[in-house]
């Protein structure tokens, strides 16, 4: 009985290890076969993106790439692995975004990557489809009297809901994450001046919001997607509905039902006569599926990027009192000691508030970069020659630390490097592609600078912002630059300023 057991325990041992040793193999032999493809590179770059060694010098991978480029005598480097050419040199951004600009699409790759969130919106398509929802877009956001009738309903939001908060804020000494704060304030005005809806996010009691949350997970899932050395594996993932690709259809299952509802309401109310962005839309396009490819995309420029941007300001601003007193004393000298908010005239004469913010966004753009997909063989101004299907990036971050670009204190917030006699002198989009350039300029720029200089020359006067995070800032993955973890504050009213919270004129 014993002997027939132990051969019994033998051949199940023999089994077992022949297995074993039979994975072990084939597993060496996929691993050896990986390594002869073309995502496959041992150089050191490549080597340390992989293995993720550069994070034991740099706290964020931007910080990496800012690190690579400088060193690189170009200012051009490549991901092998991630066929992947990134660039800081203006020259190049140039002939991206306009001398060559038909041979930098979008292109299918990133269309892929993107497309379960952005479907068939304006970030995610070209030619026909880009120009339809592009000229759409421009006769909305184009219009002095659109941006007039967006300033006042900024300007309302500003004095009704976000300055009382601060005021309780105050009064309870509370924390708040000042990124959450920005994001419920930017997507409160989105959906107005582009919906005609009025969400109410920014509440005192500050809900917790499901949507906001689903949002935020599927824009950093989709932007993992991205990082990927094979997209193999995401595809694989999103077949068999596994891991991270199960969670972003979850998250986007979440988003669709806040675009869906936001076009059931905007229906319901009646659209032929109103003049936001998705009445306009509704008029021409009878399909819901690109309605809500449409809402999305513009939700996604118009919350994120103006949160980020703003919580990036008011974090330098708290190293930097210096330039907050610089503010205030603008602030007092255009708009008056008595205004709680600025007119929309006065806005245009704050050049110190304008630098500012440009400068800021140098430091910190709302996008750190953006990609291109080359359609044919190419060779940028610097030499660097580029293949088909190439993915091509410029580094809006690493441009922004580049000595040659900016000087030897381009590591510092000088607001000053954007004025000429005291008043404010725009850079070349090239140079500074933080709203791109050439014929994909941001359309949204000047609505955007309206809304963060009411906001900031509101809460500036009024406030003293207390970060209560670490330096430096840490950023989590994302479509659009957003600090890892928020950014955790205490306000407190500055003393020497009172003003008048009574409605004013616009």
């Amino acid at each position: 009985m014993e002997e027939v057991v132990l051969e019994a325990f033998r051949s199940r041992f023999s089994i077992f290890f022949f297995s074993f040793a039979a994975g072990f193999v084939l597993l060496a032999v996929v691993l050896e076969l990986l390594r002869c493809m073309p995502w496959w590179c041992s150089c050191p770059v490549c080597e340390a993106y992989v293995t993720k060694s550069w994070a034991a010098r740099f706290d964020n991978l931007c910080d990496w790439y800012a690190h690579l480029l400088r060193e690189s005598p170009t200012r051009t480097i490549h991901i092998h692995v991630l066929r992947n050419t990134v660039t800081a040199n203006p020259d190049n951004v140039e002939h991206m975004l306009r001398a060559r600009f038909d041979n930098y699409p979008k292109g299918k790759p990133f269309s892929a990557i993107l497309g379960d969130l952005l479907g068939r919106g304006i970030f995610n398509v070209d030619g026909d489809p880009w120009r339809f929802q592009r000229k759409m877009a421009s006769a909305e956001l184009g219009s002095t009297a659109v941006r007039f009738f967006a300033c006042c309903i900024v300007t309302a939001e500003v004095r009704e809901r976000l300055l009382p908060l601060f005021d309780a804020a105050c009064a309870g000494y509370a924390v708040l994450d000042l990124q959450d704060v920005f994001r419920r304030f930017a997507f409160d005005n989105m959906c107005k001046i582009s919906f005609g809806l009025d969400p109410g996010c920014l509440e005192l009691s500050l809900p917790a919001s499901e949507f906001a949350a689903a949002f935020d997970k599927a824009s950093m899932l989709s932007a993992w997607r991205a990082t990927s050395t094979m997209p193999i594996v995401w595809r694989a993932k999103r077949l068999l509905n596994r891991g991270s690709e199960r969670e972003l259809r979850d998250a986007i299952r979440l988003v669709n039902l806040l675009a869906k509802e936001l076009i059931r309401q905007r229906r319901k109310l009646g659209f032929s006569s109103n003049h936001d962005l998705l009445s306009r839309f509704m008029a021409c396009v009878d399909d819901d599926k690109y309605l809500r490819d449409i809402t999305i995309s513009f939700l996604l420029a118009g919350r994120d990027t103006v949160a980020s941007a703003l919580t990036s300001f008011f974090l330098l601003l708290s190293r930097h009192p210096d330039v907050r007193s610089a503010m205030r004393d603008e602030i007092d000298r255009v708009v008056g000691r008595g205004a709680a908010t600025a007119s929309y005239d006065h806005l245009r004469d704050l050049h110190y508030v304008h630098a500012a913010i440009h400068e800021s966004m140098r430091l910190y753009p709302p996008v750190q970069f953006d990609s291109k997909f080359c359609l044919d063989d190419d060779v940028l101004p610097d030499g660097t020659f580029v293949g088909r299907g190439t993915r091509v990036t410029y580094h809006a971050y690493a441009m922004g630390r580049m000595e040659e670009l900016w000087g030897s204190d381009c590591h510092e917030f000088r607001p000053q490097r954007w004025l000429r006699n005291g008043t404010f002198a725009p850079e070349s989009p090239y140079k500074y592609p933080v709203f791109q350039g050439g014929l994909r300029v941001c359309l949204g720029k000047e609505m955007a600078l309206m809304e963060m200089k009411t906001v900031i020359v509101a809460v500036v006067r009024q406030f003293d912002i207390d970060v209560q995070a670490a330096w430096p800032p840490k950023f989590a993955p994302g479509l659009t630059a957003s600090l890892k973890g928020g950014l955790p504050v205490r306000i407190r009213r500055n003393a020497c300023t009172e003003v008048d919270m009574s409605p004013t004129r616009i």
